[in-house]
């Protein structure tokens, strides 16, 4: 399998510590000996969350992507994944936006309460038209749409049976009609590739967008 970037890492951070303290004995110690007593309990108390804290923290996620791309979750922020099979449909690009606007209902970005949000979502809705199309025009259309989701990036994997290999048209004229559908996939994404499997026919053209704080 080859991607001619790297995917971006996933999220990752510390699982919630479980802290506790020895209880005292049944048996009720002499003054001294309990104050003592509460002394280490208490030191004990306050050491055991940092001791938990410092393990827990996630191991790297391997590289690649989710779905087609390769296999790569975070266990502290769950990937929410969706997929869209184009076998015999007609419209694709429409099709694509609502199976998309529908995603981003379940998982929070709509309706968006700020434009922050509202243009993270309308950013989202236009790379994944861009993609579409873009396999439609170049590749005879698309075969799976996945869109997956933790807290911090949604990424949108979409793949055909194409050989050929996306990239923004430079130089890149604004005034120019058409060639403007990788550009904008670049300007709008935090990392976007293209993952190949070996002895396979066709490939996925992946691309990361921030989630809205």
């Amino acid at each position: 399998m080859s991607t001619t970037r790297p995917c971006s890492p996933g999220d990752r951070g510390p699982e919630p510590g479980a802290g506790g303290a020895s209880g005292m004995s049944a048996e009720r110690a002499a003054p001294e000996e309990e104050a003592a007593s509460m002394a280490s309990t208490a030191a004990t108390s306050s050491a055991a969350p940092v001791a938990a804290a410092s393990s827990a923290e996630d191991a790297p996620p391997s590289e690649g992507g989710s779905g087609s791309g390769g296999g790569s979750t975070s266990s502290a922020a769950a990937r929410r994944t969706r997929k869209l099979n184009f076998d015999g449909e007609s419209g694709v690009v429409p099709l694509a936006r609502d199976f998309a606007r529908q995603a981003l209902y379940a998982w929070g970005w709509l309706p968006a309460a700020t434009a922050d949000q509202r243009a993270a979502a309308e950013d989202v809705l236009l790379v994944v038209s861009e993609l579409v199309t873009n396999a439609c025009l170049h590749a005879e259309g698309p075969d799976d749409l996945l869109i997956s989701c933790d807290n911090k990036v949604l990424r949108i994997e979409v793949s055909d049976k194409g050989a050929g290999q996306p990239a923004p048209r430079t130089p890149h004229r604004a005034g120019r009609p058409g060639g403007h559908g990788m550009f904008i996939v670049q300007r709008l994404c935090l990392d976007w590739g293209v993952v190949r499997t070996s002895g396979a026919a066709g490939k996925t053209v992946w691309a990361e967008l921030g989630a809205p704080a």
